[in-house]
């Protein structure tokens, strides 16, 4: 046995750092926290001193008995999680749940997984930082006691199963207000004018007015004044400008980063360059500091004169705003400067190109540019005030520029270009002049990059939260990736060419928003339902208080169990108020009566959805009908809500079954007999007659029928949200690019079939067929053991290729569903 016990968080880690180190140490894994909070209370001594209880889970058992036999045989234990906050309490839970004595454990920390950081961090080993433990178990309790508390109020005033949080809740109301503020934005119209001159040397450039017209009378006018102008440089100013880079990455701004220029999600840029840190090819990836180590800075350098020249190098060091908010000092860089492109995973590639260059610029020299303005004069028979702009940019010398540019967030119209060679007084000849007319832009809806990007400028989260804060608003339908496709919208524009005026109507489409954040119905209603009764909580300043709080207590400035009794004697008395005197939330709006019965019709949210009713809470018979997956309760109108009425619509008889058409949870579809057939997009079902049913029906027979027969059984082909695949023996087999999906041959078939039944062989661990039981390997590593529809992951710790029959069938029966038994009402009241 190894005299020395590493324990880390990741096995990926645990690998990576068992090379650098020699025999006499064992490094192995405690697969994230050993111990949490209970899951089915709220764990927190919310009568005494806020202590809280924290348990090890049922599938973390196993492992801390092992963990607990390895640490018993080791000489020194050393405790090596991640050097933030949470690592510090992981490593806390360690030292509890293993019993280990201060005597020979001890605490080490490095922000990458190189050698000579690893050895570096053996050389100087620390105890464990209680302020760092407190400050997440500040931020643990604090967020049990506002969503443990909260929830239950949104089921019994809103709806089952919802939930609240302290940061989710704040995201869900940035992306509500700035909804609200689109919904509210009126757009006003006006022209943009817009000219192409050309030098008498033949060189063209473009112009405009730095000042839209306000109407078409007034752009109008201003053309007719330009039939037979002269036009002549009146004002030529050149000025040196310079163009420095972009500190080097801290979480966030990696995160946007990679939206903007990879369209990674946030979560994927975390969980790839988790990856690329557990290899040990950048340094620690949950970071507030921009600051570079002087090594990392020198390596720069060296980096820099070696491939670019002496010229291209300017050390800088960063200064960022935080105040000790992540305890990892150091921004986001490669661990070896001179590797600049890594081989392996696509992704991974690409994000560690894109961390080097970020790194590299941040420590090159400015960009030196010249900068051109130009004004134009219009020499007309009627004098014209107005003077056309251009403005030009040439690079003199690239500097960081040679290696990267950050991105931005909304492109402009007009970037500066570049202008060819003009003088004072020069005579121009205008080629056109076009007016087009232009609207105002209502507020971008957020993407995930640019959420994050407010949440951090407002202090509201850390890097660690972002990630999980927006998946899980998504995953709890508050908000959704939007797929809005734009509307087409007419506009004017007129031209003056050659003394002629002409104007012409085109169209453009607006208010095209993909991927982008946009709240649901329930996403909304849980808002207001919490800003009006919780807006202490909710309030940006409020959570912002919080983070420093966490700071402050991190630094040893402020003691965490105060700051919680200071907040739950003033939060859970107003909760107990709000949960008996508030009134339900439903989102409910009346919108007219209905005309064949008088009966207030009205939208509001129901038990399974957004849903449309006519007839009073109190009227005996009442109609529903859901709304369509693309109406809102607070934008539907009367006509739409009636329309749902008169769903579903029978067609008639098509060979000998029933032909509907209805509006489902999944949108609009046809029914014939037990088939169901979605619409094509934006098809309204009303609009279906029977024509267009079977020729839907025909299609999808079309569609369905089998298109090889192998082994006796058919194979049939179709499109899912995975992409093209086949469909053998109950079997989905996916088809690659590498085949021709709509000209498959004989061959072809075989073989993806082949190789899907060599891949399911290759899964199998072992088969009890008598007892219909397989286990077989999954994802990650990890395994499945299954039994018709019961499927059940193992834990990771679980042995699978020694589990008997026996221990199967044990854990299928605890996975197996319990009977409901009806309980009686008490008539007692809890005291």
């Amino acid at each position: 046995m190894a005299k020395n016990l590493v324990i880390v968080e990741s096995p990926a880690k645990a690998k990576t750092i068992e090379k650098f180190l020699g025999k006499d140490f064992k490094v192995t894994s405690s697969f994230g926290h050993i111990a949490d909070l209970p899951s089915k209370e709220l764990g927190v001594d919310t009568e005494g001193d806020f202590t809280p209880k924290y348990i090890v889970s049922p599938d973390k058992k196993s492992l801390v008995k092992e963990l607990k036999n390895l640490a018993k045989k080791a000489e020194t234990i050393w405790l090596a999680s991640d050097e933030d906050r949470e690592g510090e309490a992981i490593a806390w839970h360690l030292a509890e749940e293993l019993d280990l004595s201060d005597a020979n454990t001890k605490r080490i920390v490095f922000h990458e997984i190189t050698k000579s950081a690893i050895l570096k961090a053996i050389e100087n080993p620390r105890s464990i930082d209680y302020n760092l433990v407190n400050a997440q178990q500040a931020r643990r309790v604090l967020d049990r006691l506002v969503g443990y508390e909260l929830s239950p109020v949104l089921w019994r005033k809103v709806k089952g199963g919802l939930s609240a949080g302290r940061v989710q809740s704040v995201a869900v109301r940035l992306i509500v207000e700035r909804e609200r503020d689109i919904e509210a934005f009126t757009p006003q119209a006006s022209y943009r004018v817009d000219a192409v001159f050309e030098t008498e040397e033949g060189s063209s450039f473009k112009a405009k007015l730095p000042k839209n017209i306000e109407t078409e009378a007034a752009a109008r006018t201003f053309l007719e004044r330009n039939k037979g102008a002269e036009y002549a440089i009146a004002e030529l100013t050149k000025k040196p400008a310079k163009k420095s880079p972009a500190a080097p990455f801290t979480t966030s701004t990696l995160q946007q980063e990679a939206s903007r220029k990879l369209y990674f999600s946030v979560g994927k840029t975390m969980t790839i360059a988790q990856r690329l840190y557990e290899a040990g090819l950048i340094t620690y990836m949950r970071t507030d500091s921009v600051n570079l180590s002087q090594d990392a800075r020198n390596a720069a350098q060296k980096e820099i004169e070696t491939s670019y020249g002496s010229k291209y190098s300017k050390p800088r060091n960063y200064k960022g705003k935080s105040k000790g908010a992540q305890e990892a000092h150091e921004a986001i860089r490669p661990t070896d400067m001179s590797k600049h492109s890594i081989s392996g995973d696509r992704d991974q590639e690409r994000l560690y190109d894109l961390i080097w260059k970020r790194t590299i610029a941040s420590q090159m020299s400015d960009a030196q540019l010249e900068r051109t303005q130009v004004k134009i004069e219009i020499k007309a028979a009627q004098p014209v005030e107005e003077q056309f702009h251009a403005n030009g940019e040439m690079i003199k010398f690239d500097g960081f520029l040679k290696v990267y540019l950050e991105g931005t967030d909304t492109e402009d119209e007009e970037q500066d270009g570049m202008l060819p060679h003009l003088s004072e007084g020069e005579l121009l000849n205008n080629d056109y002049i076009t007016a087009t007319q232009r609207f105002t832009r209502p507020p971008y809806r957020f993407t995930e990059a640019s959420l994050v990007k407010q949440l951090e400028e407002l202090g509201i989260g850390r890097p660690s939260t972002y990630a999980p804060t927006i998946s899980t608003i998504i995953s709890r339908n508050y908000v959704e990736k939007g797929s809005i496709e734009g509307e087409p919208r007419a506009y004017l524009q007129m031209v003056l060419e050659e003394d002629t005026l002409k104007q012409k109507e085109l169209t453009e489409t607006v208010g095209s928003d993909k991927g982008k954040l946009v709240p649901t119905d329930i996403g909304m209603i849980v808002n207001d339902f919490l800003v009006e009764h919780f807006g202490n909580i909710l309030d940006y300043n409020f959570t912002a208080k919080v983070e420093e709080d966490f700071d402050d207590i991190a630094e040893g400035k402020e003691e965490w169990t105060q700051m919680m009794k200071d907040f739950y004697k003033k939060f859970h008395p107003h909760v107990e108020d709000v949960q008996e005197n508030a009134d339900r939330e439903s989102g409910e709006r009346i919108l007219g009566e209905d005309p064949e019965t008088g009966r207030p019709v009205l939208v509001r949210l129901g038990k399974y959805g957004p849903m449309a009713q006519i007839g009073a809470p109190d009227d005996e018979e009442k109609k529903f009908a859901s709304l369509r997956p693309d109406q809102q309760l607070h934008l539907v109108t009367f006509e739409e809500v009636l329309d749902l009425f008169k769903l579903p619509k029978t067609l008639g008889v098509y060979e000998g079954e029933e032909v509907e058409v209805n509006n489902g949870r999944y949108g609009p579809y046809v029914r014939f007999g037990k088939k169901f057939i979605s619409l094509p997009k934006g098809k309204d079902p009303l609009d279906v007659d029977m024509a267009l049913a079977k020729e839907l029906i025909e299609q999808k027979k079309k569609a369905d029928a089998p298109i090889y027969e192998y082994e006796g059984l058919p194979v049939q082909k179709g499109k899912g949200r995975f992409g093209p695949f086949i469909k053998w023996n109950d079997m989905f087999i996916n088809v690659n690019k590498k085949y021709d999906f709509d000209n498959l041959s004989e061959e072809d078939i075989i073989q993806l079939i082949e190789d899907k039944k060599q891949k399911e062989i290759d899964k199998l661990v072992n088969e009890w067929p008598d007892e219909g039981i397989r286990l077989e390997k999954a994802r990650w590593g990890r395994f499945k053991l299954i039994k018709g529809k019961t499927k059940i992951e193992l834990p990771k710790t679980t042995k699978a290729d020694k589990m008997t029959l026996e221990e199967a069938q044990e854990l299928l029966e605890k996975k197996a569903p319990k009977k409901k038994t009806r309980k009686r009402k008490s008539t007692a009241k809890k005291k």
